[in-house]
């Protein structure tokens, strides 16, 4: 797909002529069989049911357009990335702007690969901070034909989608940290989105930075938005407040998703249990007192350190390193990021059990 955006009829003719090779092994390809069969039987399905035109047109669309943006990620896939979301009016004189270019351009330099939307403003600015060979964009074909900026068109890292929803997807699907900047109703909807997904579970945990302009409020009078209206009223839990930082300084922010991942690696469910990859093994004595410390959030039995679990033999590439395994009651997050924080620390926060 190239990086001008066009038609939508064009655009259509580019997805459906794609390249279909992809990286994995034969093995991978057999594996996955009962599911591209699956993705069959439900078109054929859809015939069945009797859906409009509209309603495949959608669907068509939808999966093309997911089928060319994973098979752009797929080369990168074991590469840190982090998005930038933020304002496509924010001029470059601003001071946000200049926020988004030098935490982008410090995130780059740990070879970190910073996505955006592609466009103008602070969307520009994490391109042109983090430039042409971290950057990679997703960009949103709308009425008045946005642009990609000039740091990303023509770069293969490059995909141009019709719907806001298969963006999303692939902006959060895809990353391991998200930092907000000050933005207009497209931000706050990519934010409180996030942030729904961490509050619930529908996405591993991962650092969620908002990130002001120096001495700005933008993000400051959202949280205490959400502290009386919504804590106050008893909506969220106060652990929920653990799921975001909020900050106006780039290096703060650098800083909050360098200690994210000092110790904690990655996480996974392996049936009924929590699975965290850690960097290194923990002291015996801490992995007691983080049982005890975060019993509430335990549906039974201890947090225990042991080496991969047997169904986890498929993923050869962290299978050295430990974990720490619970029975995870799948309803306190905020819990769960903060013991994610403890384990990186290396001792028990202050923070009051819920």
């Amino acid at each position: 797909m190239d990086a001008e955006p066009r038609s939508e009829s064009a655009d259509h003719r580019r997805l459906a002529g794609a390249d279909d090779r992809i990286d994995g092994q034969p093995d991978d390809r057999a594996r996955n069989q009962d599911l591209i069969q699956s993705i069959h039987e439900c078109a054929d399905k859809l015939a069945k049911d009797g859906s409009t035109r509209g309603d495949l047109k959608i669907l068509s669309r939808t999966l093309r357009e997911l089928r060319y943006a994973f098979k752009v990620f797929v080369p990168y896939r074991h590469q840190r990335k982090v998005t930038i979301f933020g304002s496509a009016r924010t001029p470059v004189q601003s001071p946000a702007y200049q926020q988004a270019l030098q935490f982008a351009r410090s995130m780059a330099e740990q070879q970190w690969m910073v996505i955006t939307g592609a466009a103008s403003g602070i969307m520009e600015a994490g391109h042109v901070g983090a430039g042409r060979d971290h950057a990679m964009g997703l960009n949103i074909l709308l009425p008045f034909e946005q642009r990609a900026n000039p740091v990303i068109t023509g770069d293969k890292k490059l995909v141009h989608m019709k719907y806001f929803f298969t963006r999303k997807l692939m902006f959060v699907k895809e990353c391991d940290a998200v930092v907000c900047l000050p933005g207009g109703f497209g931000t706050l909807d990519e934010a409180l989105e996030v942030l729904t997904l961490l509050q619930t579970g529908k996405h591993d945990m991962m650092p969620l930075v908002f990130l002001d302009a120096p001495g700005g409020s933008y993000w400051q009078e959202l949280d205490h938005f959400f502290r009386r209206q919504l804590l106050d009223a008893g909506m969220i839990s106060p652990p929920d407040i653990s799921l975001y930082r909020i900050t106006d300084s780039w290096e703060t922010a650098v800083g909050e998703i360098q200690q994210f991942y000092r110790v904690y690696h990655s996480m996974r469910y392996v049936k009924q249990d929590l699975v965290l990859r850690l960097a290194h093994p923990l002291d015996p004595a801490f992995v007691e007192h983080l049982d005890r410390h975060f019993a509430d959030i335990r549906e039974h039995g201890h947090l225990q350190q042991r080496d991969a679990l047997p169904l986890e033999c498929e993923e050869t590439r962290l299978a050295n390193l430990p974990r720490l395994v619970l029975a995870f009651n799948r309803r306190d997050l905020g819990r769960l990021r903060q013991l994610i924080d403890c384990i990186n620390r290396g001792a028990i926060a202050d923070e009051p059990l819920a």
